[in-house]
């Protein structure tokens, strides 16, 4: 599914993406965040609770490499981050043989390891809107740009490498 804006007309989306990508991430997890202190709720012992903060820190930690090695990659490419705009060279190495979309699998596992080792179960249940939306509509977006800029060369790369992992 894409998603197409025509211009003139009005669409809620367009203004959403106006909002950079790590941002919507940091909104959804702070309204998961304020449901966890008006309800506080949790489904583990303590005991089981250190497992659950080691395994947040760890994916939280890989979250931070993979995000740092993406923004290092597209830095010395001298390409844009921002949804939307046309990239300067199409990026196929480092992490993005792994995934087409690292900065996204990123946002994944640090949202994830931040609610992990904080203990927080809210932020989960707000966790599917966000890959939703960074699913059907921002990577979409990208998509339709990077296949319009790099048309063969992209749908190569496509074949190779999935969207997410």
């Amino acid at each position: 599914m894409t998603l197409k804006m025509q211009k003139g007309s009005f669409n809620p989306l367009k203004l959403l993406l106006k909002i950079p990508v790590p941002w919507v991430y940091i909104l959804t997890y702070l309204i998961g965040l304020v449901f966890q202190i008006l309800f506080p709720f949790q489904i583990l012992s303590q005991d089981k609770l250190y497992i659950v903060k080691i395994i947040g820190i760890v994916l939280f930690l890989i979250g931070l490499i993979f995000a740092s090695w993406s923004l290092i990659i597209f830095h010395k490419a001298s390409t844009t981050t921002t949804p939307g705009e046309s990239s300067r060279k199409l990026i196929t190495h480092g992490p993005y043989k792994i995934t087409r979309n690292p900065m996204n699998v990123s946002l994944v596992l640090a949202h994830l390891g931040e609610a992990g080792f904080l203990t927080q179960i809210w932020p989960l249940f707000t966790f599917p809107l966000i890959v939703a939306y960074v699913n059907w509509v921002v990577i979409p977006l990208e998509e339709d740009i990077l296949k319009k800029d790099y048309s063969e060369e992209y749908e190569d790369y496509c074949a190779r490498v999935r969207r997410w992992l």
